[in-house]
């Protein structure tokens, strides 16, 4: 029995190894220049967001580069997506809440979310609401969704509910609500996580064309999309705060994606990438 065990602990310890190998080699091939971002689009000093009494996130500091994808990873209930709330300043509306940041922001949920309207509707929607005036609407919204890379299958039925198009192309479509505002930063809440590998594909090779125009940050539970797609990552843990039973989010490390798949600075997220985290 005793050399059974053993047997199935080297066979894992093998596929641990090869899985980091992977992980590794695709990260390399995502580095980017070292360094600080040459133009930080946000600037995050020392930020905690409280919900009342609850530290929800503490002492974060980081900057988010221009044209540059950035990835936040990091266990369930670590702050990720609070803080990606706080650059929308969504948490303004929850009582209790205090953030302060801001910025022309476009925001991109988990699940798609377009509105019960049609295609041409949902992207001319947001520009009508916040009274921009663009010589053309309709060459708005045919930009918008050649951003998006859903034009050449929408063109002919724009006028067509949007909500029958498929999963995929409903996130497409939240995606061109999105750029027809011109904002300076995509934020995206896990906008893969309800969609097939296929349309996976298409959102991050999407990504990759957008971020010549904009800036993205993407909250992600795939650890193998950061090492596609992000120029930067940041990881994210929960801590028992100090004095209390309460777990509180904070940034453990934050660098260029090679780095934090390759090098780690902090064993924390060493443990994570590896999966050994827990």
């Amino acid at each position: 029995m005793a050399q059974g065990r053993t047997q199935v602990s080297q066979d894992e310890d093998q596929r641990q190894s090869q899985r980091e190998t992977r992980i590794a080699d695709v990260a390399k091939a995502r580095g980017v220049a070292g360094g600080a971002p040459a133009e930080a689009v946000f600037r995050l000093d020392d930020v905690h967001v409280h919900y009342g009494k609850f530290l929800a996130l503490r002492g974060v500091n980081l900057e988010i580069g221009r044209n540059e994808i950035t990835a936040f990873i990091g266990p369930s209930g670590c702050g990720k997506s609070t803080l990606i709330r706080c650059l929308n300043r969504m948490n303004d509306l929850i009582p209790g809440a205090r953030v302060e940041v801001s910025r022309r922001i476009g925001m991109v949920f988990q699940k798609p979310n377009p509105f019960p309207k049609s295609i041409y509707e949902n992207v001319a929607f947001g520009p009508k609401v916040i009274g921009m005036q663009p010589k053309s609407m309709d060459d708005l919204v045919e930009r918008s969704l050649r951003h998006a890379a859903l034009w050449d299958e929408v063109k002919d039925k724009l006028k067509q509910n949007a909500l029958s198009l498929s999963g995929g192309q409903q996130q497409r479509l939240c995606i061109a609500r999105a750029v027809a505002v011109a904002p300076d930063v995509i934020l995206m809440d896990e906008p893969c996580s309800a969609l097939d590998p296929v349309s996976t594909g298409r959102i991050e090779d999407l990504m990759e064309q957008l971020k010549q125009e904009y800036t993205i940050v993407i909250v992600t539970h795939n650890m193998q999309q950061a090492a596609r797609i992000s120029d930067r990552t940041a990881f994210f843990t929960a801590e028992a705060a100090e004095g209390t039973g309460d777990r509180t989010g904070l940034l453990v490390e934050y660098d260029r994606t090679d780095s934090i798949f390759t090098q780690p600075a902090d064993k924390r997220t060493e443990d994570y990438v590896t999966g050994r985290f827990g």
